[in-house]
């Protein structure tokens, strides 16, 4: 365990853990760890580079002409760093397919490998320093959500991943340059004024959260280069008395950033997720796909449908329920747990097929919609936010009331998507973009990701060049 002291604050101590991670200090599950979430971010950012928003980034580089060496993952373009760290944050999270910490409640990876990625255009990264600030990374992104309290951040308006993302990047672009002591603190402190992301998007469905890790990553990346040469920042940005914990949160627990430091890395606290959607309809899909798989009903005998919710995603995918009921974009979709339940209850599968448009419109999933009921649960909240527990109930016009329940969804850490299902999961996604001689070769790579001098092979496999 890593132990601050009075001398020592915690954004000091957290800087100079993250400074020190090492791959030679890095357990086998650990480094497994991270090569399996780095096919995820492969396959997901891979799919995510067609969507309309991952496009329009990519358009806006290309209008103002930042061309550079840097692989923009799914096209043949090349930016520069800090904008190839943009594009494919964004891409990445524009799928709703994205890693996910249940602890901190937000996405870690779609911060962290953009911009190890990105980082490698700007100094030599081979494959375990990649690792290694991928991990440090997602400690510092991780261990900053969950001081912040999910609740209490959402509750202020601030979307977690991008928030904390800054800071991640930061760590993550520090510990390539070999950033040491008040430098490393410095691009922490430089992070701090860029933390941003509004959960206002919410509101009309706008694609602006997707753009929040692509941000991030960009921010923290000029955090890094900034502090290499010579700017300064708080730092005590993590606990002054004006400092991230305090302005972002009604309650946070700064004990929480370092509690337990070097003694569990958090990557291995991170799962992924297997439906096109909010982590907070995660466990309620599978609940209800447990129903439709155990008994015999038809999508317009179901009566009613009641999800025990946990109450730090009411707001999310629960409220306002009106809304929730009658989602008129991608993005109301992926954020509506009644629409969620129709579609798992109704095809047997929540996937990127089914979170389309005109598929609220259907019959079968506006019966269901219009159903669907949500209520908190204090015995599933007293389980949060480490665990997300959950249970579902579907009611039949015939009387009959059948019900399931679990305590960790498919994909979390405890209920993992096996390495088989991951290379499944990653051939699906891809398969739109690269050719299966391509994708054997980015699960080669990955495999032995520890192997390469040089992770721009990586980069270059992951365009279409």
């Amino acid at each position: 365990m890593v132990r601050n002291n009075k001398e020592t604050g915690i954004t000091q101590t957290l800087a100079a853990f993250a400074s020190n991670v090492n791959y030679e200090d890095l357990s086998p599950d650990v480094v497994d760890w991270a090569k399996y979430l780095c096919l995820d971010f492969a396959g997901v950012t891979l799919n995510g580079s067609t969507t309309d928003s991952a496009k329009t980034v990519v358009k806006a580089l290309e209008d103002v002409g930042r061309s550079g060496p840097s692989a923009v993952i799914g096209t043949d373009k090349r930016v520069l760093p800090e904008y190839a760290a943009l594009a494919n944050g964004t891409a990445f999270h524009s799928i709703e397919m994205d890693d996910i910490n249940n602890e901190a409640s937000l996405h870690p990876g779609v911060v962290a490998f953009p911009t190890a990625l990105a980082m490698a255009d700007i100094t030599q990264v081979s494959g375990k320093e990649f690792i290694s600030a991928v991990v440090a990374g997602y400690d510092v992104i991780v261990r900053l959500g969950r001081a912040l309290k999910p609740k209490e951040h959402y509750g202020r308006g601030f979307h977690p991943t991008g928030t904390c993302g800054a800071f991640g990047a930061a760590a993550v672009s520090a510990r390539l340059l070999g950033l040491k002591g008040d430098s490393y603190t410095h691009a922490l402190g430089i992070a701090g004024s860029q933390a941003a992301g509004s959960m206002e998007y919410l509101a009309q469905g706008a694609w602006t959260k997707r753009l929040h890790p692509g941000w991030s990553a960009h921010s923290g990346i000029w955090a890094a280069l900034l502090a290499r040469a010579g700017y300064t920042g708080p730092t005590t940005i993590l606990e002054g008395r004006d400092g991230f914990l305090t302005a972002y949160s009604g309650d946070p627990d700064p004990s929480l950033v370092l509690k337990d430091l070097g003694d569990e890395y958090q990557v291995t606290r991170t799962g992924v997720k297997p439906h096109a959607c909010c982590r907070y309809n995660q466990g309620p899909i599978d609940c209800l796909l447990d129903v439709k798989q155990n008994h015999d009903f038809q999508p317009m005998d179901v009566e009613e449908v009641k999800i025990g919710m946990l109450s730090g995603g009411m707001g999310l995918v629960a409220q306002p329920e009106e809304a929730k009921r009658n989602p008129t974009s991608v993005v109301d979709m992926q954020f509506s747990m009644p629409f969620a339940a129709a579609v798992a209850l109704t095809y047997g599968k929540a996937s990127l097929d089914e979170y389309a448009l005109g598929v609220p419109d259907r019959p079968e999933v506006r019966h269901i919609m219009d159903r669907v009921q949500c209520v908190t649960d204090p015995e599933l909240d007293a389980l949060y936010p480490r665990h997300f527990p959950t249970w579902a109930e579907v009611r039949t016009k015939d009387g009959r009331t059948m019900r399931s329940e679990l305590t960790y969804p498919k994909g979390d850490p405890e209920n993992p998507v096996t390495w088989d299902e991951m290379r499944d999961k990653f051939n699906l996604l891809s398969a739109p973009v690269i050719s299966g001689q391509r994708q054997q070769e980015i699960m080669t790579a990955i495999d032995n990701l520890e192997q390469l001098d040089d992770v721009r092979q990586l980069a270059s496999l992951l365009s279409t060049e």
